[in-house]
């Protein structure tokens, strides 16, 4: 059974930081490519940040030089640093694992809130 365990949201103000966690469980996690998504209030969910098996990132335009997404296989953890945070970062924030070779395999957390307001 795949099961991710989300920690780290909350509530800062402008300009603080946060760190996301998502522990996963039940899938060959070093072979995944594993994400962090976003979808704030009627909005659509957008990709914020991406890290391959092998390490390489991909970050949205607009968190870019702000947020580091980073994995540690050891632990079966992938991490979101967001600095700087601003209030447009408000979002319900999404872990995701991937991995497509023939069959697709995705799946998905269940959500940790952010919150950037004064």
């Amino acid at each position: 059974q795949v099961q991710f365990v989300e920690s780290g949201g909350g509530l800062v103000q402008p300009g603080g930081s946060l760190r996301l966690s998502c522990a996963a469980s039940g899938i060959m996690f070093s072979i995944y490519t594993m994400g962090w998504y976003r979808q704030a209030p009627g909005k659509q969910r957008e990709l914020v940040a991406t890290i391959t098996s092998g390490g390489s990132t991909n970050y949205a335009d607009s968190v870019k030089g702000r947020f580091t997404i980073s994995r540690d296989n050891a632990k079966n953890t992938v991490y979101l640093q967001m600095n700087s945070l601003k209030p447009e970062d408000t979002a319900v924030y999404f872990c995701n694992a991937h991995f497509g070779s023939g069959v697709v395999y995705d799946y998905w957390g269940q959500g940790t809130q952010v919150t950037v307001s004064s």
